[in-house]
């Protein structure tokens, strides 16, 4: 163990927050419920999509995800020499996020940095977090404070993992396809007036496009840089859940999948870059749904991993604790990224990510 720790100060804990998931059949109704609540939608609806998760045993791999990420970071840190105790909530599954403040706030924990299992600004991607982050404490005696280490979409740590992924995945196609392989590059789509109300007001939304559209942009070239082919590309999108007459980020990536075997296509590969892990958006949506697409079309297609446990990810975090650290310290740092955007902001602006519904107090921001 390194002698000389790295100074985290004025830290006294790092927070993991992320969505949670249920872990029995029994949890899967109330699970989504509290994913939906305020929306109205009804519980018959809710039981159909329930039928994802009971393909695969009634649980979302997601806490368990989380475990192992949870394992790697603090064997990471304390690698490193850093002894800072970590904790982990969920804004819809235990342990929940007003459970974990409840127990800092008991553990004596003053100021906390919070890891967000979700890489780029939206309302549902950060906002939405900000907004739990303030119910946790609200009205808790010797509450921490919190701030929200900023989005890493465009660190090294995550993006090399996904470069790494597309490139097995490219090695796994046919020889005669590989070249001419197309890349989707796949996330969560969302309703058009969130992607809009993205990122702060003055820049004029669309963040969440943009964002996805730059980290693409990176891996499309590094993989040209390792195999000298640059592949065609497109952001598409999966798990749409609102009501058909509300526009939401298109195409889905089961059309586009058809559209590229109607246009000749020789193969593809889909990147979840949205997805910092293989929770049911990747395993159902692109592992049982979209690999189905592909294979009734005859098109060659394999999925590439996710940043997951890959130790670079879980590096990454402790890169930008001790940035943010340093920054509260007063102290000049160099932020690590990629791409063409730069590093991003540490406390959200003024209105970004804007509450469609309501104007709700928030955590971590200007």
């Amino acid at each position: 163990m390194p002698t000389d720790a790295p100074d985290v100060s004025p830290y006294d804990a790092l927070l993991l927050v992320s969505f949670g998931g249920p872990e029995a059949p029994e949890d899967v109704v109330p699970f989504l419920e509290n994913v939906t609540r305020g929306r109205g939608i009804p519980r018959e609806r809710l039981e159909e999509v329930g039928e994802h998760y009971f393909l695969f045993g009634g649980k979302s791999p997601i806490n368990d995800q989380n475990r192992e990420f949870l394992a790697g970071l603090r064997t990471d840190l304390a690698a490193a020499g850093i002894d800072l105790p970590v904790y982990w909530g969920n804004r819809n599954w235990d342990p929940y996020l007003t459970d974990t403040l409840a127990q800092m706030a008991a553990d004596g924990v003053t100021r906390a940095a919070c890891f967000v299992t979700s890489a780029y600004s939206s309302y549902s991607s950060c906002r939405q977090y900000r907004e739990n982050l303030f119910d946790a404490v609200d009205g808790l005696d010797g509450a921490p404070r919190l701030d929200k280490l900023r989005h890493y979409f465009n660190h090294p740590g995550f993006v090399e993992p996904v470069v790494d992924g597309v490139l097995a995945a490219l090695a796994d196609l046919p020889e005669e396809a590989r070249a001419g392989a197309h890349l989707a590059f796949v996330t969560h789509s969302i309703p058009l007036s969130m992607n809009d109300a993205s990122g702060p007001p003055e820049q004029g939304g669309g963040a969440y496009v943009t964002q996805h559209l730059d980290v693409a942009a990176t891996v499309v070239a590094r993989v040209a840089e390792e195999t000298g082919v640059e592949h065609p590309h497109e952001l598409v999108y999966c798990s749409r859940s609102g009501a058909p007459h509300i526009p939401w980020l298109e195409p889905d990536v089961n059309d586009h999948l058809t559209s590229l075997h109607e246009a000749g296509a020789p193969a593809v590969v889909m990147v979840p870059v949205g997805f910092v892990s293989d929770h049911m958006e990747v395993i159902y949506d692109l592992d049982t749904e979209a690999l189905a697409t592909a294979e009734e079309l005859g098109l060659p297609a394999r999925r590439s991993a996710t940043a997951g446990t890959d130790p670079r990810f879980v590096a990454a975090v402790r890169d930008l604790l001790l940035e943010r650290a340093a920054v509260e310290r007063g102290q000049e740092v160099a932020r690590a990224s990629t791409g063409a955007i730069g590093p991003m902001w540490d406390a959200c602006p003024v209105g970004c990510c804007a509450n469609a519904r309501a104007d709700k107090p928030t955590l971590c921001g200007a």
